[in-house]
């Protein structure tokens, strides 16, 4: 059985004065505090949601 891929999403910045749906995607991630880190199996599901709020949230991949 083939390990999963696993990455690491830390939310860098506050969404406060960010549109609605980008406060909505890092609700869905899992995140609500600043610099707080969640883990998630890697699919493009994912990777679509962190390319729609980029610029709140940095990735490490494991």
């Amino acid at each position: 059985m083939a390990k999963e891929k696993k990455i690491k999403i830390t939310q860098i910045k506050s969404p406060i004065g960010y549109k609605q749906k980008a406060k909505a995607t890092l609700k869905a991630l899992g995140l609500r505090k600043i610099n707080q880190t969640v883990e998630h199996v890697d699919s493009p599901v994912l990777r679509g949601m962190i390319n729609r709020v980029d610029y709140l949230v940095q990735v490490k991949e494991n």
